[in-house]
């Protein structure tokens, strides 16, 4: 597998746009995306656990459980359109209409999907006219691509993409990705939005159950600030136009498709926590020899979205102390008196906990290992054989700016 330029118009077939058409007055932001492919796609998706979910994700969950193909993706940002009550699947179902009429397909071949405010209904003058001028701004360029993922961008300070290729029964494929992520990110997904794009030949059903299983050691992995969205969604668009053999059964082709779906969706959600709303650094914990795969996610999980571990990691100090705690409360099988704690970065690394007490450790190493970006905690549990990984960022002054100014 190699990682190459580009994003979601990498792989054969795909192409996209971003531009501003206006969703929020007075901005002056990119706000509107597409991903078209040239042929119908094979599609499934995955979104919040939220109760209160928004319009286009209620309407993009009836199409992926009800079709088995999909050909284009409209995404806007600035409106979340959640909380918008019947109105909202209105402008969800026209904004889907709107872009099936250019391409000469049915509204439920059109996924949608928005962020922003919740609250507020679509302008939707301005959603059509965006429609419009993205169906006629289409490309299959690199550029293109890293337009419609400036264009869903929020309070996110870069676009996030990736692309690779890998070999599949003898021919080469390719993959993409882009989303945005920065607030209201918290495990189950977050304030998150996901779009990767493939020509590799796979049937719905393979589909499926390759991205339902990455998300869980992925994007469900991720957290920010403890606060999970209403408009969280990851889809995938698989064309077929590698034309390798048609992926159909568990083998040696979905293992391989299986890892370079993670290889992206993995970098993607490492991207959405390096760049956390005001934060300064991607904070990793890696729990080593849990018990069980769930109280390895259990532990990982409680330590990454400790407040005030992500404030220690912030302020550079290594108070071992926070983070022993949030494994306590995590819910997982342990001993405390067993634990191991070790601060990782570019600048070394630093046992500072053993057996569950503090080490002789130089307080000025563990600062200069906490000033590097990123930062790894690898807590040990000394349970099992059972491993697994989260990823935050830490707590700075400005995630209380951000948020307290946000509609404004």
């Amino acid at each position: 597998m190699k990682i190459i330029n580009g994003g979601v118009t990498a792989a054969k077939g795909f192409q996209a746009a971003g531009l501003r058409a206006g969703v929020k007055p007075g901005k002056t932001n990119k706000d509107m995306a597409m991903i078209v492919s040239e042929c119908d796609a094979v599609c499934a998706g995955t979104f919040t656990r939220n109760k209160v979910k928004a319009a286009p994700v209620k309407w993009d969950m009836q199409i992926v459980e009800s079709q088995d193909k999909a050909r284009a993706i409209v995404a806007n940002s600035g409106v979340a359109n959640a909380c918008t009550g019947q109105k909202g699947m209105e402008n969800a179902k026209a904004t889907a209409q709107k872009a099936a009429d250019h391409f000469g397909v049915t509204a439920e071949q059109v996924l949608v999907a928005s962020t922003g405010v919740i609250g507020a209904q679509l302008p939707m003058d301005v959603i059509l006219h965006g429609v419009d001028m993205l169906a006629s701004t289409l490309s299959d360029t690199e550029e293109a691509g890293h337009e419609a993922a400036e264009a869903i961008l929020t309070t996110d300070t870069r676009k996030k993409e990736i692309a690779v290729t890998f070999e599949i029964g003898g021919t080469i494929v390719t993959m993409g990705g882009m989303c945005k992520g920065s607030g209201m990110i918290h495990p189950n997904m977050g304030t998150m939005l996901g779009f990767v794009t493939t020509d590799v030949a796979i049937t719905k059903e393979m589909l499926v159950k390759a991205l339902k299983a990455d998300v869980e050691d992925t994007y469900n992995m991720v957290s920010v600030d403890g606060d999970t969205s209403t408009n969280d969604t990851v889809l995938v668009l698989a064309n077929g136009m590698a034309e390798n053999a048609v992926i159909d059964q568990e083998g040696e082709a979905f293992d391989t498709f299986v890892k370079a779906l993670h290889t992206v969706n993995e970098h993607l959600a490492k991207c959405i926590a390096g760049d956390g709303e005001g934060c300064t650094k991607l904070f990793e914990v890696q729990a080593k020899h849990a018990a069980t795969k769930e109280d390895a996610k259990l532990l990982s999980k409680s330590v990454v979205t400790s407040s005030l571990t992500k404030a220690a990691v912030f302020g550079k100090d290594a108070n071992w102390g926070r983070i022993l705690c949030a494994m306590g409360y995590s819910g997982a099988d342990f001993d405390p008196e067993l634990v191991d704690i070790v601060l990782k970065s570019s600048a070394g690394e630093l046992a500072i906990v053993k057996d569950g007490v503090a080490t002789d450790y130089s307080e000025e190493i563990a600062t200069e290992i906490l000033s590097q970006n990123p930062v790894i905690a690898i807590v040990d549990a000394h349970a099992g054989e059972e491993e697994a990984t989260a990823w935050g960022c830490d707590l700075t002054y400005d995630y209380v700016s951000i948020n307290a100014d946000y509609r404004s």
